[in-house]
């Protein structure tokens, strides 16, 4: 699995509109898993996770324009460009 933990920081009141563009959409993209967002911590940022089957799927995903459509429309709403940590993502067996 390959994946991506990011933060981001929206404009004042706009966090629940973010939560609604970021998770409210139907679009999925293709090799992805799953998604989160945590709630605003106290600094007032958003937390979120995105998990992909592969590196693949997770770099067709950023290189797909549906996706930058998307990317446009939450960025919109954020003081500055999300913080993004990518990498391989190891499970532990159940």
């Amino acid at each position: 699995m390959f994946g991506s933990v990011f933060k981001m920081q929206p404009k004042p009141g706009k966090a629940e509109e973010l939560r609604q563009v970021m998770i409210g959409e139907p679009r999925r993209p293709k090799g992805m898993i799953t998604a989160y967002l945590l709630s605003e911590d106290a600094a007032g940022n958003v937390w979120g996770v995105a998990v992909f089957e592969d590196e693949k799927a997770y770099r067709d995903n950023a290189a797909d324009p549906a996706q930058n459509a998307q990317y446009q429309k939450f960025r919109a709403l954020l003081e500055a460009d999300p913080e993004w940590h990518d990498g391989a993502i190891e499970q532990r067996p159940a």
